[in-house]
């Protein structure tokens, strides 16, 4: 008897919290305390001095800039600006991708013939070249632009992934009853369907985020973001005009694009830690 009493319960700790999830909120978590405080301890980035070029230091962390800048202002400031579009691109393309996914799905019919054929012709078209073209002849540049243009070619992934999901889930015996008994198809849509969405949502969240975010990069290091130094990118662009790697100021390339990579890998985790959650077969012991 003392042995049965003393037996642990069967699978009670089975499940625990996935590892990869919780390194990548981490890691995420310290790039968003950088970008709401970073700006206001650092001090202006724009502030130009009279060391120029200086290696990292007691006074200059990162060092400065060839116009005396310093750099680790500049880069405190450009975590804000790369968040800001990855945050308003990942919202954005969630949004219009469950927009174009669900309502064609359940509705079906033409709805669904119009959506799949937009987001077909969205897919075909090269994304990177689309976003340069647009950049370059819209005259007005800043994160909110920048993003609004990134999120035309992030959508139609998504809307596909969630329109596949939607159809399996618009068979389901609760759905079929919540039509029978009179529900609307909004709150069908809204209550029946979306919540069982989330973990798709939400993966494809992160990765819309980090797309904008590369996007951001890559568009800001081309010279097509606007003129300030309000990104990963930009920075990289000023780096690159001023022969930074020729010179060997290390200190101020090295730093946007380590921060690119390292906010990359978080938030390639949580995406993992998310897949996990939704498979648990992908879960070390899951069944």
């Amino acid at each position: 008897m003392a042995a049965i009493a003393a037996a642990p319960p069967a699978r009670a700790t089975r499940f625990r919290p996935s590892g990869k999830l919780a390194a990548g909120l981490v890691i995420v978590a310290c790039f968003v305390l950088v970008a709401v405080l970073g700006p206001l301890l650092a001090g202006d980035p724009d502030a130009i001095g009279y060391e120029r070029l200086a290696p990292p230091s007691a006074s200059h962390w990162l060092g400065t800039t060839n116009t005396g800048q310093d750099v680790l202002a500049q880069l405190m400031s450009a975590t804000r600006g790369s968040l800001l579009i990855g945050v308003i691109v990942g919202v954005l393309a969630t949004v219009v991708s469950l927009l174009v996914g669900v309502l064609g799905a359940y509705l079906g019919g033409w709805f669904d013939e119009g959506f799949s054929l937009l987001s077909n012709v969205f897919l075909v078209i090269p994304g990177l070249p689309l976003v340069i073209l647009i950049t370059d002849y819209v005259e007005t540049t800043g994160p909110v632009a920048i993003a609004l243009t990134i999120t035309l070619t992030s959508w139609a992934g998504p809307a596909r992934v969630v329109r596949a999901q939607t159809l399996s889930l618009r068979g389901r015996d609760y759905v079929d009853a919540a039509r029978v008994s009179g529900e609307p198809g909004w709150r069908i849509m809204v209550f029946e369907i979306l919540p069982n969405l989330l973990p798709v949502i939400a993966a494809q969240l992160v990765f819309a985020v980090l797309g904008g975010i590369l996007l951001d990069a890559a568009l800001s290091f081309l010279g097509l973001a606007g003129g300030s130094a309000g990104s990963w990118g930009s920075m990289l662009y000023f780096a690159q005009n001023a022969s930074a790697l020729s010179t060997g100021a290390w200190w101020w390339f090295v730093p946007p694009g380590l921060c690119i990579a390292v906010l990359g890998a978080g938030l390639s985790l949580v995406n993992f830690g998310i897949d996990e959650i939704v498979n648990p077969r992908l879960r070390k012991g899951g069944a």
